[in-house]
């Protein structure tokens, strides 16, 4: 039998509001008895990653704190543990989390609870999957999404099957190279882009070096 998996308890702060964690306690966790996020393409070294606190999650966290969500629906794209889904659904907004990772909606269950909240909407999602069903969103939200070559691609193909022409889309980006790429992708799909540089102040806060990458004023190609 496998050990338990060890986890921490950590508690940080957005706009003035606490929020206890629980994350992994490190990059050597690993529980996949059955083989299940095998069979999802995830790989052991890969496995812990969605239950860790990265620096580009924390700051899109702490963004949504101060983002005007309005009551329109809003989707966190590879949430991990979902800091940011955590303080939307604080602030009574109409999230839902996904992750290619199982187990994220085990955690982002747990921290729920942890918080003092009713539990944030969870849902596996494959961005290569063609979904109708899933509908469009009126904001789009992500950290840290662009880890391999084909992820452009993929994001940006996933953003313009659920985006209208009002949806607006946040990615906190800790520049792996490929944001540049994604942007341009992006623009040719038919969105409007803007990035800014992190601050000192995200850096301080957060350890955050990266690029925060808005997008809005979707329009397809076919409608242009």
């Amino acid at each position: 039998m496998a050990p338990p998996l060890q986890t921490r308890i950590d508690t940080h702060r957005f706009d003035g509001v606490s929020y206890s964690i629980r994350s992994l306690a490190d990059r050597n966790q690993f529980h996949d008895p059955d083989g299940i996020t095998e069979a999802l393409g995830i790989s052991s070294a890969g496995w812990p990653l969605f239950g860790m606190t990265w620096p580009a999650g924390l700051l899109l966290a702490e963004l949504i704190s101060h983002e005007p969500l309005g009551a329109g629906r809003i989707l966190e794209l590879g949430c991990g543990l979902g800091i940011a889904s955590l303080v939307a659904n604080l602030c009574g907004a109409d999230i839902l989390a996904t992750d290619q990772h199982p187990m994220a909606g085990e955690f982002l269950d747990n921290n729920s609870e942890r918080n003092g909240l009713s539990i944030t909407p969870f849902r596996c999602l494959d961005w290569r999957a063609i979904d109708p069903a899933l509908g469009s969103f009126d904001m789009i939200i992500g950290s840290d999404l662009l880890y391999e070559p084909n992820h452009p691609e993929l994001l940006c193909g996933f953003l313009s099957r659920h985006s209208h022409a009002t949806t607006r889309i946040l990615i906190v980006d800790p520049k792996r190279h490929l944001h540049v790429q994604f942007r341009k992708r992006m623009e040719q799909a038919g969105f409007r882009s803007h990035s800014e540089s992190a601050s000192l102040a995200h850096w301080v806060a957060f350890g955050f070096k990266g690029v925060i990458q808005r997008f809005d004023g979707f329009r397809p190609l076919d409608a242009q």
